[in-house]
């Protein structure tokens, strides 16, 4: 099985207009956590092997927030399940690039 995990969260009480500072230690927990992962300008891609491992990561990263003092957090996960796969996070990506590379 493949899960594919998009992760955005940050708190929302912490003033400011950047949360570099909160994220960086999330990213750090997933890139330690030796998933594949793929970090975006608006959330992380993870791919684990099943639904409880992403979750996991989910509780870790507000447990991190929470640590830091954070009392409001936002977070917004999207997850794609499939069945007989892995190595999604690069498949995928790579087979867009194929296709943008093929003669029309």
């Amino acid at each position: 099985m493949s899960v594919l995990l998009e992760l955005t969260i940050f708190p929302l009480d912490q003033g400011g207009s950047g949360v570099s500072r909160f994220v960086a230690p999330v990213v750090a927990m997933v890139r330690d956590s030796g998933y594949p992962h793929q970090l975006g300008p608006m959330g992380t891609v993870v791919e684990t092997e099943t639904l409880p491992e992403a979750l996991a990561l989910i509780e870790r990263a507000q447990a991190i927030l929470d640590g830091m003092g954070c009392e409001r957090v936002y977070a917004v996960a999207k997850f794609d399940i499939r069945k007989r796969a892995e190595g999604r996070l690069a498949g995928k990506i790579a087979s867009v690039e194929h296709r943008l590379g093929a003669p029309e």
